[in-house]
């Protein structure tokens, strides 16, 4: 198969859990990219967040970021679209987690705010390389919103889906992680953002790899032509794949990579 573009999932896929890129997911990245594959990182996180790893790579070109909410130039660091909330259909959703004393954060597509920031929330931020702006209320943001995100527990986050119904939210929640919830607009998704970015490369879904393992990566697995999901990743995610690689603490990227698009 003639591949032409990979997209990748940072989180729990190319990097490893204590936030690494190994060196064999970078040569192996690298050498695709040399070949002439367009490599796109596609993740939760936001353009700020996942500059560094792009960096580590040396692949430039887009990154789809917000999960889909943003895509941007990764050189230029220009938006190139994005896809907005409103804070009033956040309203319901914030007065819950005031409530319940959850934590949460307000993205714009470059901008992190939050309302006030632990010790602990001050070391999260820290693995995904973010700094937030601590303001009085996050309703006072005037930037285009693209995220919302909750963090906390995993009962509390378990309790929110539960919860979900009743809090009265017409957004899209999506668990990026266990300790995630990710709410964004209903359009906005990685599988619908790859597919556009695609359409202005004149690359065709056959032609497209991707790699991931959560939940927010479902989308992006089935609209690729090539779908795997790392060992890591949860069963539902697994089925809805592919192939199955190795976790991504055993540079599970090299070896799909390796195994599938250079063989």
């Amino acid at each position: 198969m003639n591949w032409k573009l990979i997209a990748l999932d940072v989180d729990g896929t190319l990097i490893t859990d204590d936030h690494e890129l190994t060196a064999e997911n970078r040569e192996a990245v690298r050498e695709l990219h040399e070949r002439g594959v367009t490599v796109i990182v596609c993740t939760g996180r936001g353009p700020l967040s996942a500059l560094p790893v792009c960096e580590q790579l040396g692949t430039g070109g887009f990154m789809i970021t917000h999960n889909g909410a943003t895509v941007v130039e990764a050189v230029e660091r220009k938006v190139l679209s994005d896809i907005r909330i409103d804070f009033a259909d956040l309203k319901p959703l914030v007065d819950y987690c005031r409530e319940r004393e959850i934590h949460y954060d307000m993205c714009t597509p470059f901008g992190l705010y939050v309302e006030h920031m632990t010790e602990e929330e001050e070391a999260m931020y820290a693995k995904y390389s973010q700094i937030p702006a601590v303001i009085p209320d996050v309703s006072e943001v005037e930037d285009p919103k693209v995220k919302f995100t909750l963090f906390g527990t995993e009962e509390q986050m378990d309790q929110v889906e539960r919860d979900w119904a009743a809090i009265g939210c017409p957004l899209r929640r999506i668990r990026s992680g266990l300790y995630f919830i990710d709410v964004i607009n209903p359009e906005a998704t990685k599988g619908s953002a790859l597919k556009a970015v695609c359409g202005q490369l004149g690359i065709a879904r056959e032609e497209v790899a991707a790699i991931g393992n959560y939940y927010n990566d479902v989308e992006m697995l089935e609209w690729a032509g090539l779908g795997i999901a790392m060992a890591n990743s949860p069963e539902e995610v697994i089925r809805r794949a592919d192939a199955v690689t190795g976790t991504n603490n055993e540079s599970g990227v090299a070896q799909a990579i390796r195994k599938y698009l250079l063989a």
